[in-house]
């Protein structure tokens, strides 16, 4: 079966209440923190072209994934990777996780891409794409991006009030850091 990832458009908002559905009981059943989001907020995510879903060819959801920005867009979140239960197990998610990296990189170039999860499979695809985990104060100070942690499974077992302190992982990728390595390999050897 054909499954295509793409940009979300505005046609795509009918999903919005079954991304938010599939993203709670994947919660649920993983034990994992992902935080709560609403209908209107997936909308949201999808009408302003942040977001990136996977269609069947039958015109059934498939997965989901979006990003937002914060600290003045110099961070750019890659969030709600989702997959349906029925498309799980073919690689689905690491192609919607590429796909939404290759967007956050079009529409924001410079900006630091990250991504906290409780996720093993999380974490090996973005560290494929060239992530490196990182303590949460390399991560946006932005207090609005730390609220959002209130809507995760796993808040109320926070002992304080600092939201940094929690059992996700942060995984950061560094646009300028990768340049670097890029013109090392590119320079020849006399230089």
């Amino acid at each position: 079966m054909q499954i295509n990832v793409m940009v979300a458009d505005a046609s795509h908002s009918v999903y919005a209440d079954e991304i938010c559905e599939e993203i709670l009981i994947s919660a649920r059943e993983r034990g994992t923190g992902i935080a709560r989001r609403t209908p209107e907020y997936i909308t949201e995510k999808i009408l302003a072209g942040k977001a990136v879903i996977a269609i069947s060819e039958d015109g059934r959801f498939a997965g989901f994934s979006y990003i937002e920005t914060w600290g003045h867009k110099q961070f750019v979140a890659n969030s709600g990777l989702i997959v349906a239960h029925a498309f799980r197990g073919i690689g689905l998610a690491m192609k919607i996780k590429r796909r939404i990296f290759q967007l956050s990189q079009e529409l924001f170039p410079d900006a630091k891409i990250f991504s906290i999860t409780t996720g093993a499979a999380v974490m090996k695809m973005n560290y494929e794409l060239g992530f490196r985990p990182v303590p949460f104060s390399a991560l946006t100070d932005d207090p609005e991006f730390w609220k959002g942690c209130q809507g995760c499974r796993n808040y109320s077992i926070l002992e304080s009030n600092d939201f940094r302190m929690c059992l996700c992982t942060g995984l950061l990728y560094d646009p300028s850091e990768h340049i670097k390595i890029e013109n090392r390999t590119l320079a020849s050897p006399e230089e």
